[in-house]
Protein backbone atom coordinates (compact mmCIF):
# COMPACT_ATOMS: atom_id res chain seq x y z
CA UNK A 1 0.00 0.00 0.00
CA UNK A 2 1.49 3.50 -0.99
CA UNK A 3 1.23 6.31 2.17
CA UNK A 4 -1.46 8.92 1.39
CA UNK A 5 1.70 11.24 0.76
CA UNK A 6 2.94 9.68 -2.58
CA UNK A 7 0.69 10.37 -5.51
CA UNK A 8 -0.15 7.74 -8.23
CA UNK A 9 -0.16 10.00 -11.36
CA UNK A 10 1.44 13.38 -12.18
CA UNK A 11 -0.53 16.26 -12.98
CA UNK A 12 -3.05 16.15 -16.11
CA UNK A 13 -3.45 17.99 -19.00
CA UNK A 14 -6.67 18.98 -19.83
CA UNK A 15 -6.25 18.89 -23.72
CA UNK A 16 -6.90 15.59 -23.84
CA UNK A 17 -10.27 15.48 -21.99
CA UNK A 18 -11.41 18.34 -23.78
CA UNK A 19 -11.33 16.32 -26.77
CA UNK A 20 -12.73 13.39 -24.99
CA UNK A 21 -15.79 15.03 -23.85
CA UNK A 22 -16.38 17.08 -27.18
CA UNK A 23 -15.71 13.51 -28.75
CA UNK A 24 -18.43 11.64 -26.37
CA UNK A 25 -21.04 15.03 -26.88
CA UNK A 26 -21.34 14.54 -30.83
CA UNK A 27 -22.19 11.07 -30.17
CA UNK A 28 -24.82 11.51 -27.69
CA UNK A 29 -26.12 15.00 -28.86
CA UNK A 30 -26.43 14.49 -32.33
CA UNK A 31 -28.41 11.37 -32.78
CA UNK A 32 -30.65 13.19 -30.06
CA UNK A 33 -32.05 16.08 -32.39
CA UNK A 34 -34.93 14.03 -33.87
CA UNK A 35 -35.85 16.84 -36.41
CA UNK A 36 -32.43 16.65 -38.10
CA UNK A 37 -33.76 12.89 -39.24
CA UNK A 38 -37.41 12.63 -38.85
CA UNK A 39 -37.96 12.08 -42.85
CA UNK A 40 -38.76 9.46 -45.15
CA UNK A 41 -36.52 10.28 -48.29
CA UNK A 42 -33.68 9.62 -49.24
CA UNK A 43 -34.23 5.89 -48.85
CA UNK A 44 -31.21 3.24 -48.98
CA UNK A 45 -32.27 0.13 -50.37
CA UNK A 46 -36.00 0.63 -49.50
CA UNK A 47 -35.38 1.60 -46.10
CA UNK A 48 -36.11 5.35 -44.92
CA UNK A 49 -33.72 7.47 -43.86
CA UNK A 50 -35.68 7.68 -40.29
CA UNK A 51 -33.75 4.59 -39.93
CA UNK A 52 -30.43 4.11 -41.75
CA UNK A 53 -29.47 7.17 -40.03
CA UNK A 54 -29.74 6.00 -36.51
CA UNK A 55 -27.93 2.79 -37.78
CA UNK A 56 -25.11 4.70 -39.26
CA UNK A 57 -24.80 6.30 -36.09
CA UNK A 58 -24.05 3.25 -34.37
CA UNK A 59 -19.99 2.28 -36.23
CA UNK A 60 -19.53 6.18 -35.89
CA UNK A 61 -20.56 6.39 -32.11
CA UNK A 62 -18.35 3.18 -31.48
CA UNK A 63 -15.42 4.96 -33.24
CA UNK A 64 -15.73 8.09 -31.59
CA UNK A 65 -16.02 5.42 -27.83
CA UNK A 66 -12.42 4.07 -29.18
CA UNK A 67 -10.92 7.19 -29.67
CA UNK A 68 -11.98 8.56 -26.82
CA UNK A 69 -10.67 5.66 -24.65
CA UNK A 70 -7.73 5.65 -26.49
CA UNK A 71 -6.57 9.72 -25.25
CA UNK A 72 -7.58 9.28 -21.88
CA UNK A 73 -6.05 5.70 -21.49
CA UNK A 74 -3.19 7.27 -23.21
CA UNK A 75 -3.04 10.05 -20.60
CA UNK A 76 -3.41 7.97 -17.89
CA UNK A 77 -0.07 6.36 -18.92
CA UNK A 78 1.76 9.32 -19.28
CA UNK A 79 0.83 10.61 -15.97
CA UNK A 80 1.62 7.10 -14.30
CA UNK A 81 5.00 7.32 -15.70
CA UNK A 82 6.04 10.60 -14.83
CA UNK A 83 5.31 9.97 -11.39
CA UNK A 84 7.44 6.26 -11.89
CA UNK A 85 10.06 8.47 -13.50
CA UNK A 86 10.35 10.94 -10.49
CA UNK A 87 10.46 8.43 -7.97
CA UNK A 88 12.96 6.14 -9.65
CA UNK A 89 15.60 8.69 -9.68
CA UNK A 90 14.94 9.48 -5.96
CA UNK A 91 15.39 6.17 -5.13
CA UNK A 92 18.84 6.04 -7.45
CA UNK A 93 19.96 9.10 -5.03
Amino acid sequence: MSSPDVPTRGPARPGPYVVTGFLLAIAIVIPLYVPAYSVDEPRLAGMPFFYWYQMMWIPITSALVGISYWLVSKEDRRRRESVRGVTGDQEER
